[in-house]
């Protein structure tokens, strides 16, 4: 494959990361001008601590990025962390400690209230650490900017001067979206009090634009103060117009919720004089029941427990995915996502470049450096692994697992296969906590019985070293054999899992017999047999 042929199917591949990236090749063909990096931005509300959302916010944000240097040959690009910690404290999150330390500050900008973990000079300072922490931990190349060093430094001053000049025109397009109370106090502009230094929801008069100096009253108190240096933070959508346009943000993508966000925060990125960004609105995140994801319901899974039961790697697949379309995010989808990562990734290196471009594993592979991996395979897939687990029990151990795997994989070492080895972990937790409690072996019928008998009698015949082809041709034919009743293979099938492994559901029986063991397999249906 030459630089070319990449470049050509990039230009009409369908992945939704150089869909994305194709909006920024419109606006910068060969790159920004004069040789300025294309900036890419993700947000974040450092009031609680990252999660899922946050994770798939920059990875989503990344691949785009990559798609776009692709189609571009390399053009220069920059990923901006921005944490929004200038943002007052509007309720203290029920998961941190010094509650009413928390409380005593309610309405400080969180840069300014003291960290209730005692280990930074804020709460923001804080949980800015914990998302460079969550970010470095999967290798982003990332510049953090927080809003309070630059409000503090008076590196947004120029852009605060603008909203001032462009105050009437700002108000003209919030004032109709608002329900008619709240237009009585609103303003663009928070100033911070100087008595109380709480961010003040107060309506506010502006009196010199150049000078930064509006009116406003603070508790009883008419108040003639200067915006700038940190002594005020904007609205929402206003904050983020002015960040558009005083970063020179070009790309950034959000959760549906925030459409209507998008939409004004735009319309005040023109007012200003600036462009707003490209970007996509993805869909939120759902539960098992179909509810939407909700930190104060605690109602979804965090990425903690994601990579608890599953790999990083599952994870990058399953937010790769349809970010357009809601999707379920809860624990049983994490099997699926394991085996279907590499299953995508065992195909990568045999596929034409057209095929590698739509595959989801080509796109992770590259988000924070390229370092190969196309072709690659695991020697059991995980379902199997679970599957393995699930019949040793909830109280199986590493050394098992890797005792058992010995009867199926050439020098069963972990060493030699450290993928496999992490797997080993997450499927030794996931039937801990989700497979070991619903497992029912049933006792079974007549015809299922005298089926199981017959597989006994061929395992006996066949020996320890029979491979899975083998092993699962055998248990086709006794499922094909009439005089044993059963409909279809399906019903069969069914009846092994059932009756050997407690499952509704199962893997294919050969490679399963073959990595279990023959002995053990013959074990397990004397005791179904008994």
């Amino acid at each position: 494959m030459t630089d070319t042929d990449l470049h050509s199917a990039a230009q009409v591949s369908k992945a939704w990361p150089f869909e994305e990236a194709r909006k920024l090749l419109k606006r910068y063909p060969d790159g920004k001008p004069g040789g300025t990096a294309v900036l890419f931005e993700t947000g974040y509300g450092p009031s609680g601590l990252p999660h899922i959302g946050t994770f798939q916010e920059v990875l989503r944000t990344t691949l785009v990025r990559r798609a776009y240097e692709t189609l571009t040959g390399g053009a220069p690009t920059r990923l901006v962390a921005f944490s929004d910690d200038m943002d007052g404290l509007r309720k203290v999150p029920d998961n941190l400690p010094n509650q009413g330390l928390l409380t005593a500050y309610l309405g400080h900008p969180l840069s300014r209230i003291p960290d209730p973990f005692d280990k930074y000079e804020s709460f923001a300072h804080h949980n800015n650490a914990i998302l460079r922490e969550f970010l470095d931990r999967f290798g982003f190349d990332y510049e953090f900017v927080s809003s309070s060093d630059r409000y503090n430094a008076g590196g947004f001053d120029d852009a605060l001067r603008g909203v001032l000049r462009n105050f009437e025109a700002i108000m003209d397009i919030m004032l109709p979206t608002l329900r008619e109370e709240r237009r009585q106090t609103y303003s663009p502009v928070l100033p911070v009090s100087p008595k109380t230094h709480q961010v003040l929801q107060v309506p506010v008069e502006v009196i010199d634009a150049e000078a930064g100096i509006v009116r406003f009253e603070d508790h009883g108190d008419t108040v003639e103060s200067c915006i700038f240096g940190g002594q005020a933070k904007l609205q929402w959508k206003v904050d983020w117009a002015m960040r558009w346009v005083a970063l020179g943000v070009d790309y950034e993508m959000c959760g549906k919720d925030l459409t209507d966000s998008v939409r004004e925060s735009g319309r005040i990125t023109r007012a200003l004089g600036g462009r707003p960004p490209e970007g996509m609105i993805y869909e939120l995140f759902l539960d098992e029941e179909g509810q939407k994801i909700s930190k104060s319901k605690g109602n979804g899974l965090t990425i903690d427990q994601w990579l608890s039961y599953g790999s990083e790697e599952s994870l990058g697949l399953f937010l790769f995915r349809e970010p357009k379309s809601a999707k379920s995010l809860h624990a049983g989808i994490i099997p699926k996502n394991v085996d279907e990562y590499w299953q995508f990734r065992e195909k990568l290196a045999s596929q034409p470049i057209e095929q590698q471009l739509g595959n989801p594993v080509w796109h992770l592979l590259r988000a924070n450096g390229y370092h190969g991996g196309d072709g690659d395979k695991l020697p059991v897939t995980f379902s199997l692994l679970l599957n393995l687990v699930g019949v040793l029990g909830a109280g199986a151990t590493r050394e098992q697992v890797w005792s058992y795997l010995a009867n199926y994989v050439p020098d069963a070492d972990p060493a030699q296969y450290p993928a496999l080895d992490g797997l080993v972990d997450k499927a030794l937790a996931y039937n801990r906590d989700f497979v070991a409690p619903t497992l029912h072996r049933r006792k079974p019928a007549a015809n299922e019985a005298k089926a199981l008998a017959a597989l006994d009698a061929e395992l006996e015949k066949a020996g320890a070293d029979a491979s899975a082809e083998d092993l699962q041709t055998m248990v086709y034919e006794i499922g094909k054999n009439p005089d044993f009743g059963f409909e279809n293979l399906r019903d069969w099938f069914k009846a092994l899992y059932e009756t050997l492994l407690g499952s509704g559901q199962g893997p294919r029986m050969g490679s399963f017999i073959a990595l279990y063991g023959v002995a053990n397999t013959r074990l397990l249906i004397a005791e179904a047999l008994a």
